[in-house]
This record gives structure tokens, sequence and C-alpha cells, in this order.
């Protein structure tokens, strides 16, 4: 009869990502506390129902609960099991606190003993000191388990756009049809010439929905350029990881996207209209860089003359874009000889095959030796001689440089021959500037100036271009012509007599810039630093050696 007397309040729980399968879901909770109450003969004045988990203080219909039992409402609480009411210590110290200053009186469990008496409390505080336990350590072994696939390269979680979870081997796969649309995403972005919207339009329209078929925001879109997870590295806890997954696109390409959207986090103001050469040319006076304006329908470019004051004048765009179509054609290559020399080249393709063999091999003890500079980094912040904030920065730093040697790893044995299809590409890309200085728009004319070389300057309304590399080469070359035809000394007269076996000679030793030396496609058996004259440029091409600087053309 004195359970008839006392009021108890009925409390079910389960949280929303309860792990253990084996606790009642809250439906069947109050389905068997109510059996319980009944059999008991115990007074049920109100249910609580509660959907959170209980490892933290903090839940707030547990803590309205409790008090309304210290106002009085009710002498005792039922529930299924004691780590229903706390799996941390605040909240099971409040409760035998309220048994202890007699507020609550009583505490009933369809699965636990339990009287207010010392033992009684001795025997819940144990029961508690259990919940606690045991959701310390499935927290422990859920960390633990996560640590053990990030040592695997593995990413925890749901595969993000482009890839998929594989459920059967616990992997992450490409997703056969996102997966192209994800690299053609960053290979538009990294052009430079589409705004983020316009890459979203792009790719949407190509069939790039969210799994739900929604499309992307212009903040997604942004959160994937930002992304190392799709060049094959993962973050973790902060720290950067080289991850198992097939990667969507290789570092250089990612860190172009970087490159773009520093660039165009600049504002703007809406409506702008858009300039094709603006930003690309310096005042070769002061070194400001040159603006752009319309007047009286006119595009016209200037000096911005932020810096000192500056004498040069105005340049109209049709009058840029004339001498930009010269300066291309004047590296072009004609057809012809293009053709010529990709046959040559094709036949240098057989006797590569040492030099690719000692490459790779370079590549691999470079990649051995960032692993050991990275297992040692690690023994110093274990053994606590360098601290987490000296040790991240520094292991991302040897991460990515091996990531990045591992791309080179994998292109070359993917191509192999890669400075042979290096001198194919300036080739036939030598080739294309004459189609694109007669045909091409204003903006295909300015990335293949930027191509040709860096920060090319205006001064006295003529362009000076900054040529690099092979391109440099031909530049020279092609400005020393006229200077050849006055003295009538052409390179022809180097090239002596042709031999009955015309070959590919081994390349020599000669100080070059950017790291390049060179080797001549030449029909005679001495080695020659020019192959031919071509459209009054004669050619010199560069192979690249394992341990020089390595550019693409």
């Amino acid at each position: 009869m004195e359970n008839q007397k006392q009021k108890f309040f009925l409390y079910a729980r389960k949280s929303t990502d309860e792990p253990d399968r084996q606790i009642l879901s809250i439906e069947a909770q109050i389905t068997e506390l109510q059996e319980f109450a009944e059999k008991e003969n115990l007074n049920v004045v109100e249910t609580f129902i509660e959907s959170q988990t209980a490892k933290i203080p903090g839940r707030p219909i547990f803590n309205e609960m409790l008090k309304r039992v210290e106002k009085g409402e009710a002498d005792g609480i039922i529930a299924w099991h004691a780590d229903r009411l706390a799996r941390n210590s605040v909240d099971g110290g409040y409760i035998i606190f309220l048994l202890d200053s007699g507020k609550l009186a009583s505490l009933k469990f369809p699965t636990l003993w339990f009287e207010n008496t010392p033992q009684g409390k001795f025997m819940l505080n144990i029961a508690f000191g259990q919940s606690k336990y045991y959701i310390d350590n499935l927290s422990e072994n859920v960390k633990r388990g996560l640590r053990q696939k990030v040592r695997r390269g593995e990413q925890c979680g749901v595969a993000i756009t482009g890839y998929l979870n594989d459920k059967v081997n616990h992997k992450i796969i490409p997703d056969p049809k996102r997966f192209p649309l994800i690299k053609k995403m960053f290979e538009l972005y990294a052009t430079g010439n589409y705004s983020i919207k316009e890459v979203r339009k792009i790719i949407t329209e190509k069939g790039l929905l969210s799994r739900n078929g929604k499309v992307f925001t212009i903040s997604n879109i942004q959160m994937f350029l930002k992304n190392p997870f799709f060049y094959g590295a993962f973050y973790f806890n902060g720290e950067l990881h080289q991850g198992k997954h097939k990667p969507a696109i290789t570092k250089k390409l990612f860190e172009k996207c970087q490159r773009v959207l520093k660039n165009k986090a600049r504002p703007q103001k809406r409506g702008q209209k858009v300039y094709a050469f603006r930003g690309l040319l310096n005042c070769a006076e002061c070194g400001c860089s040159i603006t752009s304006e319309t007047q009286k329908g006119h595009n016209y470019y200037r000096c911005t003359k932020k810096r000192t004051p500056c004498s040069q004048p105005y340049i109209r765009e049709e009058n840029l874009v004339e001498q930009i179509s010269k300066i291309l054609q004047k590296v072009s290559l004609s057809s012809a000889w293009t053709k010529r020399m990709v046959k040559e080249l094709d036949k240098e393709k057989e006797k590569n095959q040492q030099a690719e063999l000692s490459f790779a091999q370079n590549l691999k003890d470079q990649i051995k030796e960032c692993e050991d500079k990275l297992d040692r980094l690690l023994d110093s912040h274990l053994d606590e001689t360098i601290t987490k904030e000296e040790y991240l920065p520094k292991k991302q730093k040897i991460l990515n440089q091996k990531i990045e040697i591992s791309e080179k790893l994998k292109d070359f044995e993917q191509k192999g021959n890669r400075w042979l299809e290096l001198c194919i590409k300036f080739i036939k890309s030598a080739n294309q500037a004459k189609i694109i200085a007669l045909h091409g728009n204003f903006f295909e004319k300015r990335n293949f100036l930027k191509k040709i070389g860096s920060n090319p300057l205006l001064q006295d309304k003529k362009i000076i271009p900054n040529s690099h590399g092979a391109w440099k080469i031909l530049w020279n070359f092609a400005a020393e012509r006229p200077r050849r035809e006055a003295t009538n000394t052409t390179p022809t007269s180097m090239l002596g007599r042709r031999d009955s076996n015309p070959r590919i000679m081994a390349p020599k030793a000669t100080a070059l810039p950017l790291g390049y030396s060179p080797i001549i496609i030449n029909y005679n058996t001495q080695l020659r630093l020019v192959l031919k004259e071509v459209v009054g440029n004669p050619l010199t091409l560069f192979h690249y050696q394992p341990g020089q600087k390595h550019e693409s053309f």
C-alpha cells in the first residue's frame, strides 16, 4: 500500500546514436515499464520521454523531471535501467544527492534491484559507474577503430560526392556516374575562364546532382574545390593524411584551382564588364598593372599609375590584339615540320628504356626518403621533442611532397617517355599558335600569351613578352632572324653535310635556363644546337633529366 501512496514519474530514454541494439526502443520501454508499474502497484502520475544521449550532462527533459521531484510533485522514478537515468558522473551524483536529502524517496527498475538504504545506494553508485565505464570504453573503442582506419588511408563516414561506400569490402570507391564529372569541374575552374556559378551550371547540365537529386549550391561547389580528398588526401582531427582511394584529379590541378580561387576572392561589382586582357600586362615604366576602360565604344588599356607618375599612353584593344597575334605567329611552327619532327620523336621512344628505369627508381627513392622523414618526425613528436603545433605543419609539408612525387611516378609509369611526350606536346602547341593567332578569340590569345611567358610588359604601346623555356628559344631565334638575313649567315649553314644514317643523338650537357639540357633532332653525325630553319625559327628542344627542374610546356 506504501507504493500506491507514493507518486512516480516514468522516464524512458534512448539515444539517437545508441550503438547497443539490445537496448529497447522508447515504445518498448514504455510498454514494459507500464506493465511493471501495474504489477508492483506503482502510481505513475506522468511519463517523460527523451531521445538524447546521457554521456554528458544537460538533458532538458531529465533536468525538468528532477526539478519537479525537488518540488515534491513525485516521490520516485521508474526507469528500465540505471543507465537510462545517467551515463555521466554529474547526473548520477545528483540522483544520489536527492536520495540522501530525502527529496527522492525511491527508484524502481525492472532489471535492477534498489532500496533506499546505504547498501542500495552503494549498489546504485556501482551501476552508475558501470554505465559511465561502458560509454567511456565504447568511445575509446570507436576512436581506436577510427584511428586504425586512418592509418590504412581510409576516410571515415559517408563517401563524398564522386565516390560511393562499398559496404561489402568497407572501402570508398569511385562513383561511375559522378566521378568523371568531378574531374571536369576542376578542369573547368582551373582555366580561370569560369566563375563558380558558371561551373555549377555546366556540370549540373551534365548530370552532377546530389544523392537526393538536388542541384548543388555555390557553397557546395566551393567546398568541393577546396577538398583535398579529390587529389588523394584527407583531414582527420585537423591533420592531413594520405588516402588509399583513387584520386579524381592530380595535386597539380588542385593547386591550380586554389590559385584561381584566391585570385577570384577579391570582391567585384555586379554587372562589371569583362575585359579579356585586364590584369595580363604590367607597365614597363613604373611596374603597375595595366587596367582597362571603355570610351566612345572602344576598349582602351592604360597604366593604373598608382605608385608614381607615369608617362605611358593609352592603347586601343585592337592594337593590343594585333601585337599579340604577331607574337604568337613568331613562335609558331608549320604543319609540315610539325609532322616531320613528331615522326622523328616517335622513333626515339624505343631508345629510352634504360633512362626510364633510372628515373623511376630515383622517384621511388625520393618517396622512401619522405616516408623515413615522416617516421622520424612522428618519433620526435611521440618523444615530445617537438610540440603538436610544430609537428602538424611539418608533417603536412612532407606528406604533400610525397603525394606530388607519387603522382609524378604514377604519371611516368603510365605514360613513359615523358620527355618525348613533352617535346611532342610543345611542337604541337607551337603549331597551334598560328591558328590561335589568326582565328582564336581574345581569351584564347590571352591564355596562349601567358603560356609563352609570365608577366609581359607594355611600353610605348608595345608589348614586351617575357618568354621562358623552349618558347624563349623560339622567340630569340625569331628576333635574330633579321640580323642573320642581313649578314647572310643562317643556321642552315651550320648543319654541314647530311649523314646517310639520320638519327637523334644523345643529349649534350649545356647550360640553359630553367634547368633543361638540350636534345636536338639532328640529321648529321654531330650534335647541333639547331635543327633546321622552320618558318624562320630554328628549333631547339629539351630533354628532361632526373633531378632537374621539371615544367610542362
